[in-house]
């Protein structure tokens, strides 16, 4: 059945994708590629960029000589290693992209915390050990932080390449982890420089609304991004004060708490109130009908689901919006 409500999907595996694209979908709202990141190179970006300097210590490192010969084996063919990066996370996107194409893909840029960035051939050598990689150097404040801006600036490349070269302007983007307006501003300013123009080529730039003060502040974010995105994980987890992953308080989790619902309206609300967007990407409209009922009654534009989820949610969601219409 059709409905008003966008039913779209998670995807982050590309040979996965093609497949993926038979379910009846309204494309793809959250693109993860940290998989792409993790399993088609695996090396950690700076690692790249730095190998010339990287060949030099390597005379004097065991460690450092193992990184360089895992950069020889998987980018034997570039002469600039950056550029196997580039391509690799082009290819990637554009998978995806193109399974979906004409419809909407959302990617969202890179969100590994600092651990998952260290497991990478390399990491070690470039990220500081944090007590608590959640809440630490993570999203938006990576992309513009001096340490890392060249590693995002390949990220920017890839998305570009998949754009531009390819012709996938269906790509559209999202920022994750985005603390303050200042930092989105910032973020937007970053792409720019590395030749992702909002509003060129029909780019759209959406952030994951996944921080209470994303939703505090929505009118100021509304103003300068396209939409919004709720992930609803990590804002429950944010609001209620909670680390999910600690079994002593993880009972307490539970994204239908009124406090997320009534963040969750207000959002939407403000969103539509300046013509933006609301979309969500988490489990939770999958796992609970009811938060989904619930979420159709506050008038959210789409919902990204796993792919095994769709079929049932979209029934669902088709369901609801006609007991709706029948009350007004």
């Amino acid at each position: 059945p059709e409905t008003r409500t966008k039913i779209m999907m998670n995807v982050g595996i590309p040979e996965q994708a093609f497949a993926q694209a038979q379910i009846p979908n309204d494309g793809v709202g959250l693109a993860r590629i940290e998989f792409i990141i993790g399993s088609h190179i695996g090396i950690h970006p700076l690692a790249l960029l730095n190998y010339e300097k990287l060949k030099e210590e390597a005379k004097k490192d065991k460690e450092i000589e193992k990184v360089v010969a895992v950069i020889e084996e998987r980018a034997y063919n570039y002469a600039n290693k950056a550029d196997f990066y580039v391509d690799k996370l082009a290819q990637g996107i554009a998978m995806i992209g193109a399974a979906f194409y004409p419809k909407d893909v959302i990617v969202r840029l890179s969100d590994f915390k600092t651990n998952e960035y260290a497991n990478l051939v390399g990491g070690y050598l470039y990220e500081p050990v944090e007590h608590n990689p959640m809440l630490g150097w993570r999203g938006a404040s990576r992309y513009y932080d001096p340490k890392f801006e060249p590693a995002f600036a390949l990220e920017c490349k890839a998305i570009k390449k998949a754009r531009d070269e390819m012709g996938l302007t269906n790509i559209k983007v999202m920022v994750p982890f985005c603390r303050t307006v200042e930092e989105g501003e910032r973020v937007i300013k970053v792409m720019e420089k590395y030749g992702l123009k909002q509003g060129e080529n029909g780019l759209e730039i959406y952030v994951m609304a996944e921080i209470p003060s994303n939703v505090i502040l929505a009118e100021e974010f509304a103003k300068i991004f396209d939409g919004f995105s709720i992930g609803s994980n990590d804002l429950t987890q944010l609001t209620l004060g909670l680390d999910r992953d600690s079994e002593l308080v993880s009972h307490i989790y539970d994204e239908r708490n009124p406090a997320i619902k009534i963040l969750i309206k207000q959002l939407i609300e403000t969103a539509h109130k300046f013509g933006r967007k609301v979309g969500i990407c988490g489990q939770a409209p999958s796992d609970f009908p009811d938060f989904a009922a619930f979420l159709v009654e506050c008038g959210i534009d789409s919902m990204s689901l796993s792919p095994d989820t769709v079929i049932k949610t979209r029934l669902l969601v088709a369901e609801k919006e006609k007991e709706l219409k029948k009350k007004k």
